[in-house]
């Protein structure tokens, strides 16, 4: 059958905003199941086969008894009776196999839609959330929808089915043991509605423990070093086993709620049971029932917990699978990149390279990282030539980095305007402003696979010879050759120091062949051999296009074509490196700081 994309999180922001009633979160899970809606109606219709099977069962075996009292011979019914197992049984494996694969599917399509959400989200919605919560949303979340959107929705209605089938039976074969039956039934209902919402609420707060646990911890090794360095094993051990303390705790209330519904189901159903048998033996001993009935009832009794089992298991799996729909739907109201322009096009300038037109400007731009936080760039205007290096200088907090988030689009100017070859951002769309640039971060994260993956994921078409040269460039050429796989090594399988990182980070750069490039702290774990090359590579690069680059080393930078000094979020100053050195006293603070020469020449001593 043809796979349908996902809807899951397609529902409507009141939906998300309404998680916390049950109508809500069930629709959630209802749009998980209409992609399959004939696979499951498949395994209903299995299921309801099945049903029928077991519930012919005990009215073959009274015949069989009933044959014996009168002479009748034994094969028709014990034929049949063999049939119904046999057929049973088949039906039973085929059912189990396409709702287990349903199931499976639907878990998938669950993924797929978060990643694709994930992906698609803006940086800060992404980075305003403990990554480890966000992991646990897509591993065990959605493994708790596997049966809640499969078996337990079949459950439900072949419990049903097979609960007023059997009823009907009972009443068939004697109204007063029914009577007793429903009785029953009715108590054990009615402890069951009592209970059913606090095995929803137990569970939806066992699962938010568990994110908290995997951000806690994940954070806790993602600053493993800093964690060992300053001795914190044991202070950093007790903050993650108290998560996870936390998680136990809601986890046991889960259980033992879940563990009192069971108990009271099949508890009820057996003191049920007892009081039928001695309640039918009494019939039977007053002439007023058959033996051969009371067999039959029996053994519809002894079905009925099969029936009352699926519902109580498909009640549970269904609260389970609401608290996991209510956690996932969550992400439905992270905010997302457009796809396409914000503006019509053309709008705003010239399209194309226009020699007499900045790559980039920035005018009169103010943004800040959320609302109600102030500002970290106001009114700031920067314009970026086609060819050449332009640095970004200044103290921490100066908006150095918030300048290259605004021109990849990670965040969104509040007042004025960003324009690219001359026109306004809005005019593009995201992924036509970032195909212009290739990026290197300060902290040179690598993606998941081989060496090779990582030098390859900006442009996955470079040639092996582009591999070597931009290699070369950041003086790697050798650095990978006594490996037993060469670049294909996974880069979890071999050391790679934080130097060689950034390097494999800016050979990917170059490999991306940009019409910008952005440099943050591009050189601040590498040696001084190697910064000289970077500082090669970037004199290259900025005689054919544009080179932007931050650092708080300005040996980096001492050779740019313009410095800009930012400070408190504006540009306080514009020059040559021999120019700030006359005119600004920050600058000067900051050369003398770190204690650089005055002149270029000092840049090969750095």
């Amino acid at each position: 059958m043809a796979m349908t994309q996902p809807t899951l999180l397609a529902v409507s922001d009141s939906s998300a905003e309404g998680a916390a009633g049950g109508r809500d979160r069930l629709r959630i899970l209802l749009d998980l199941v209409r992609p399959h809606r004939r696979t499951l109606t498949l395994g209903l219709v299995l299921g309801l086969a099945g049903t029928g099977l077991s519930l012919a069962t005990p009215m073959v075996t009274k015949w069989v008894l009933d044959s014996l009292g009168t002479g009748e011979s034994l094969a028709r019914p014990v034929a049949w009776l063999l049939a119904l197992f046999v057929v049973g049984t088949v039906v039973g494996y085929v059912q189990w196999v396409v709702m287990g694969t349903l199931a499976e599917r639907i878990v998938l399509d669950a993924r797929e839609s978060l990643v694709r959400r994930y992906l698609r989200a803006t940086v800060a919605a992404v980075t305003g959330r403990p990554s480890g919560e966000l992991v646990t949303r897509v591993t065990s979340d959605t493994v708790l929808l596997r049966e809640a959107t499969s078996s337990s929705l079949v459950g439900l209605v072949n419990g049903v089915v097979a609960l007023l089938g059997t009823l009907v039976l009972m009443g068939v074969l004697d109204r007063v043991l029914l009577g007793t039956t429903i009785g029953a039934i009715v108590v054990v209902g009615a402890v069951m509605a009592v209970l059913l919402p606090g095995i929803g609420a137990a569970e939806k707060a066992s699962q938010e423990a568990l994110g908290r646990l995997g951000g806690t911890l994940e954070g806790s090794l993602r600053a493993v070093r800093t964690v060992k360095s300053s001795r914190a094993e044991s202070r950093q051990g007790v903050t993650v086993l108290t998560a996870a303390r936390e998680a136990r705790d809601h986890a046991v209330r889960a259980v033992r709620t879940t563990a009192l519904a069971w108990t009271v189901s099949w508890g009820g159903i057996q003191l049920a049971i007892i009081v039928i048998l001695g309640l039918g033996a009494w019939r039977v001993g007053q002439g007023e029932l058959a033996v051969s009935s009371l067999v039959a009832f029996l053994l519809y009794a002894f079905n009925i917990v099969g029936p009352i089992t699926e519902l109580t298991q498909a009640m549970t799996q269904l609260q389970s699978g609401i608290a996991a729909a209510a956690r996932i739907s969550e992400v439905a109201a992270m905010d997302v990149e457009p796809d396409a322009p914000t503006a019509p096009d053309g709008a705003g300038g010239p399209l194309g390279d226009v020699d007499d037109v900045p790559v980039l400007e920035l005018q009169d731009v103010t943004a800040a990282y959320g609302p109600g936080l102030p500002p970290a760039v106001r009114d700031l205007s920067i314009s970026v030539p086609r060819r050449g290096h332009t640095a970004l200088v200044g103290p921490s907090g100066a908006g150095k980095t918030t300048v290259f988030s605004l021109l990849l689009r990670f965040l969104e100017p509040q007042e004025g305007q960003i324009l690219l070859d001359g026109r306004p951002y809005a005019a593009w769309s995201h992924a036509e402003v970032r195909s212009r640039f290739a990026y290197v971060e300060q902290e040179t994260p690598v993606v998941p696979g081989t060496i090779r993956d990582n030098l390859l994921f900006s442009n996955p078409d470079a040639s092996a010879e582009e591999v070597s040269d931009a290699l070369a460039a950041v003086r790697l050429d050798d650095a990978f050759d006594a490996l037993t796989d060469g670049l294909d090594t996974r880069l979890s399988e071999t050391s790679v120091s934080g130097g060689q990182r950034q390097r494999i980070a800016l050979a990917r750069a170059l490999l991306c062949r940009p019409q910008v490039m952005l440099l943050d702290e591009a050189t601040a774990q590498v040696d001084g051999l190697t910064e000289a090359a970077v500082h090669d590579a970037i004199r290259v690069l900025a005689s054919t296009g544009a080179v932007v680059t931050v650092a708080h080393r300005l040996s980096t930078v001492v050779d740019a074509d313009t410095i800009l000094v930012l400070d408190g979020g504006r540009v306080r100053a514009r020059g040559t490196h021999a120019e700030l050195l006359a005119s600004d006293a920050l600058y000067r603070d900051l050369v003398e700081a770190l204690r650089i020469a005055d002149a270029p020449a000092g840049l090969d001593a750095g």
